[in-house]
């Protein structure tokens, strides 16, 4: 089941551009994959007429060690003809939505430390936070989307945005949609000052600061909460493309009532993604260096999954980033059934989405967190699969995007083959 809507985590500024017109032809994919991993470089090819893929990256560790380490293409989604710049292997790009599942492992590592209770309120540290009723939300509800804290009105301008003294202030004094603790709802860009605030409460440092200080410097991470202006020349342009009409491509329509709410100005859905308005230049450097967990994360391929890999288990000699034990709290369901933003039934740990139908990883114990328009990270304790996909060329839909899940299929596919059984 596919979330497929217009609406983003951060909408472009450009106009979608048709795939089929700017592709090169052949596409060639560099990197390299463990013997028996060939039918994902398979899948990665295809993604590229098919899907009308510009240009990407897909690395999967098996047991703490990379057996998938592909890229191809152009570094920027409206770049075409021989001069164009081609995707390297360090290549980064924004990948919105999938750095929420970074800011998680930030306040869950915390917790692990001693210097935050997930049971506290949140107010207990970040006292105007109880503003409007909100006392009695929980830390956990910060992380499970249950703050009920989902839109800002009036919104934030980017550079409110990019603020996170204004950020914090506007969350804090937010009226909640609903009574905190007793529903979910996507918290699509309210998801970056909850977090970052809470962080800052306990710790001094921003979540980007703490996560770089923490995860990305011990393990090599190319991967930012706030790029620094020394690595902006290896992030690429992203943008909106469309798929062929013609070629195989998926093409999936919403639920009537889906689409519904991402047309309504009014609704819930629209107001939350909303959060930021107007839309910001995602390829402005002042907003790549802003600290969005919620939606402006930085990031490549390798990077993703060695973090995920790093979740579950030890890499090149690394001690994992959450204990087994804190890792397994959090992946046990904290909410789940019909979202008051997303309107399609969505599974939450704590910070993580979980398997299901609106956001399907590999298997029932899989979690992780998709990015709005392609961008995917997971990882997978019983399979021993950490995984990252990202792409410049953002195409519909919130969750499973049909690029990222072939590319998953061919994963669950090597395995198989493998004697590994799956659950649903």
């Amino acid at each position: 089941m596919s979330t497929d809507q217009p609406a983003a985590d951060q909408p472009a500024a450009e106009q979608p551009v048709p795939a089929g017109q700017l592709t090169p032809a052949p596409v060639t994919v560099h990197g390299t994959t463990a013997p028996g991993w060939e039918p994902v470089r398979e899948a990665f090819a295809r993604n590229f007429p098919v899907y009308g893929e510009r240009g990407a990256a897909v690395t999967v560790y098996r047991h703490g060690r990379p057996v998938v380490d592909l890229f191809g293409g152009v570094r920027d989604f409206d770049a075409a003809g021989p001069g164009a710049a081609p995707w390297e292997h360090g290549t980064a790009q924004i990948v919105r939505s999938a750095t929420k599942g970074v800011a998680a492992a930030v306040l869950l590592a915390l917790a692990e430390r001693g210097l935050l209770d997930l049971d506290a309120p949140v107010s207990a540290y970040w006292p105007e936070f109880k503003a409007h009723g909100k006392q009695h939300t929980l830390v956990r509800d910060v992380l499970a989307h249950r703050t009920g804290v989902v839109v800002l009105d009036p919104p934030l301008t980017p550079a409110q945005a990019a603020d996170q003294d204004l950020g914090a202030a506007a969350v804090a004094a937010r009226r909640p949609d609903w009574e905190p603790g007793t529903d979910h709802g996507y918290q699509a860009q309210t998801y970056s000052w909850l977090t970052n605030e809470l962080v800052r409460r306990v710790t001094g440092s921003s979540v980007g600061e703490w996560a770089a200080a923490h995860f990305a410097e011990p393990l090599g991470l190319d991967l930012w909460l706030g790029m620094p202006a020394a690595e902006q020349h290896r992030a690429g342009r992203i943008g909106p493309v469309t798929a062929p009409e013609k070629g195989g491509g998926l093409r999936l329509r919403a639920k009537r009532e889906v689409a519904e709410a991402y047309r309504d100005p009014a609704s819930l859905t629209r107001r939350a993604f909303g959060a930021i308005d107007p839309a910001p230049d995602e390829n402005d450097p002042a907003y790549r260096a802003a600290c969005l967990p919620a939606s402006g994360g930085i990031a490549t391929a390798p990077a993703l999954a060695r973090f995920y890999a790093a979740l579950i288990g030890r890499v090149d000699g690394h001690q994992r980033l959450l204990s087994a034990e804190t890792v397994d709290r959090a992946r046990a369901v904290a909410a789940a059934g019909p979202d008051r933003v997303l309107v399609v039934a969505t599974r939450f740990g704590l910070g993580w989405m979980l398997h299901g139908p609106a956001s399907p990883f590999l298997d029932t114990g899989s979690f992780g967190h998709p990015g709005r328009g392609g961008a995917l990270g997971f990882a997978d304790p019983a399979h021993g699969i950490a995984f990252g996909y990202v792409t410049n060329g953002l195409q519909k839909g919130v969750t499973a995007d049909p690029r990222a899940q072939g590319l998953v299929r061919a994963v669950r596919a090597v395995l198989a083959d493998q004697g590994e059984a799956f659950g649903a």
